[in-house]
């Protein structure tokens, strides 16, 4: 579902001339940026080179991630936001960005940065940019948890355990591989009881060690854990991940590595509305932020929600397909 926006209206978003350029506002999460200066500097010589006008530039804060931020950029006339910063930074943007016209580009500048891992969004501030000026549009879906919207995965359960003990120094340092040391420290841990309502359908009871509520598929490292998950598909793909000791991980995890057809100690269930109920309060996240702690998580899912900016077909002809 890629699409170039011409002089014409194209799947709602709204006519422009074609002499037209979009406004643009940088949402921009100053502590994972290592030179604010010169990042700024690239991400505004990259528009004007493309003729674009200099966007409007906002600093995210620690009360505020950067939703009230791009509020405000949309409610001053912002047609493209960039959000440049972590996964926790963008999904602050693109809950903001839920059910309107404007655009959401990525510039990742954080640790797993697992949107633009799965949608094959450039790491360089300068080629994001480029992606956006060429105009290739994607409509995927987005999940509901409250006020929040994610774009990735919901996870109740190690995964969240995982992401949320990662040291954040050596996060600095070796990035996405800093995520194996709070890893193996869970891996011990006990499973939990929890009870799984996918739609209308009876509940599931099960000992996991994590639920996945995924819109994509691919973990950090481009390890594809969910291989049918498609972010504009209209469905999420849950996994309920139930090893109980170390040979059990062990097997799981080379069967995703290998890309075995069926998984070891994984179920696979897909599902628009899914409510995650446990025994006792469990550590959440979205697309790898961590959330408070909680016995129950609720997730729906709002079909083509988000346009985002994604390459050209002949950039990337695997999503020109639909396929991340």
């Amino acid at each position: 579902m890629l699409l170039t926006v011409t002089g014409t209206e194209t799947g709602g978003l709204p006519s422009k001339r074609a002499t037209d350029k979009p406004r643009s506002a940088v949402v921009i999460n100053p502590t994972k940026v290592v030179d604010l200066v010169d990042r700024r500097r690239r991400i505004i010589d990259a528009l004007a080179g493309a003729g674009w006008p200099e966007p409007a530039w906002f600093e995210t804060t620690r009360d505020d991630g950067g939703f009230g931020q791009t509020k405000q950029a949309v409610a001053e006339g912002a047609e493209v936001v960039f959000a440049c910063g972590g996964d926790g930074t963008v999904m602050a943007c693109l809950s903001a960005l839920v059910g309107t016209d404007v655009a959401l580009a990525v510039l990742p500048a954080g640790t797993g940065n697992l949107l633009a891992a799965n949608l094959g969004l450039p790491d360089d501030p300068a080629a994001g940019v480029e992606v956006a000026v060429k105009m290739g549009r994607r409509k995927i879906d987005v999940g509901i948890v409250g006020d929040r919207a994610f774009a990735v995965m919901a996870g109740m359960g190690f995964d969240a355990a995982m992401v949320g003990e990662a040291p954040e120094r050596l996060k600095r340092i070796l990035g996405w591989p800093a995520y194996a040391v709070s890893a193996a420290k869970n891996l011990r841990a006990g499973p939990m009881r929890v009870e799984v309502t996918l739609d209308n359908r009876p509940p599931m009871r099960r000992r996991a060690r994590s639920v996945l509520i995924a819109n994509v598929g691919r973990l950090q490292a481009g390890i594809r854990l969910l291989t049918d998950a498609e972010p504009d598909d209209g469905l999420f793909d849950v996994a309920l991940i139930t090893p109980r000791k170390l040979r059990h991980w062990a097997v799981l995890a080379f069967a995703v590595i290998t890309r075995r057809d069926k998984t070891p100690r994984m179920e696979v269930y897909r599902a628009r509305r899914v409510e995650v109920v446990s025994d006792r309060p469990q550590p959440r996240q979205l697309d790898g932020d961590v959330i408070e702690p909680a016995e129950k998580l609720s997730v729906y899912l709002e079909h083509e929600a988000l346009w985002l900016c994604v390459p050209q077909p002949e950039d990337a002809p695997d999503l020109a397909e639909g396929h991340p």
